[in-house]
């Protein structure tokens, strides 16, 4: 049997089921009791971001765990080696679908009249401030973490005539971006998009500090993980006006708690965690899952 916990495309989830027993139940995140009662026996887990497997979860019997997706902060990695449980996230799969996102979240950001519908509406006639909007070309993409998704992100914005600069230890090399340190990409970015798991040593890595190293008016784009930037500092920097806007894809907490700190800041975007998500992605991301976790249950 195959347990699939969080949503995966319908198609692919019949493809599955023309081969094995499956349980198709997006909403087991929510019931962790029923979650480990469906996983108790079955072959093979697949999930997104939000199922936990860890704990005595790694103990049902699964051999593999299909990752619809590539973050692995909700697995235990550690725990599933132990056990001889083999990992597949969907590298690849969801690549160009981020790094669309920070590329058009940033020329939203920067441009800034897409935000004054609200005055339109009220019958104010905001032009001369819409007219002070930037242009995304000739400014510089600073990335923090240079892998698959980094580098993608870095060719849509040198295609739109951005300059880009990287900071990540563990590049194997910068082709197409300029190497600096973190602290030179904190001040050399007009716009600044994360590329890193959650860590400890990532774990607040944007915080008040960092905030204020980056040049006034910057923008500020975190698809990654939550946790890598100190929300609470990223609100107070938007109201004070020295960062020009931000774009949230992930949180500390999610779904968002009622003691948020977001509400009525400025020029602040804030998604539920879809930034590798599109229906393109969601089709390559789910097929690429569906045929890893087939084959290693030789059911291809």
């Amino acid at each position: 049997m195959i347990v699939i916990t969080e949503f995966m495309d319908e198609a692919w989830v019949d493809w599955l089921r023309a081969r094995a027993d499956v349980t198709y139940a997006p909403d087991l995140p929510d019931r962790p009791d029923d979650l480990m009662a469906a996983v108790r026996g079955a072959r093979a887990l697949i999930v997104r971001n939000r199922t936990q497997v860890r704990g005595d979860l790694l103990d049902a019997g699964f051999t593999c765990v299909g990752r619809l997706g590539v973050g692995l902060d909700n697995i235990d990695m550690e725990g599933c080696a132990t056990r001889g449980i083999e990992v597949y996230p969907a590298t690849g799969a969801n690549t160009l679908s981020v790094a669309e996102y920070v590329i058009t979240t940033a020329a939203v950001l920067l441009r800034g009249a897409y935000m004054l519908r609200p005055e339109m509406e009220a019958g104010n006639w905001p032009r001369a401030r819409a007219g002070q909007g930037r242009e995304i070309a000739g400014k510089t993409l600073g990335l923090i973490g240079y892998g698959e998704i980094a580098r993608a992100t870095g060719r849509l914005g040198r295609a739109l005539g951005m300059e880009v600069v990287a900071a990540d230890p563990y590049a194997r090399d910068f082709d197409g971006a300029r190497s600096a340190t973190i602290p030179e990409v904190l001040a050399a970015a007009d716009v600044l998009s994360l590329h890193v798991p959650l860590t400890d040593e990532t774990r607040n890595l944007i915080d008040a500090a960092a905030l204020s190293a980056m040049g006034p008016g910057a923008i500020l784009v975190n698809a990654a993980r939550g946790g890598v930037v100190d929300e609470g500092a990223v609100c107070d920097a938007l109201r004070t006006g020295h960062l020009g806007g931000a774009a949230l894809d992930t949180f500390a907490q999610e779904p968002l708690t009622p003691d948020h700190p977001f509400a009525d800041v400025p020029n602040l975007i804030l998604t539920p965690h879809i930034g590798g998500v599109t229906a393109e992605a969601n089709t390559r991301v789910s097929e690429m899952t569906a045929r890893r976790v087939a084959a290693h249950l030789g059911l291809e």
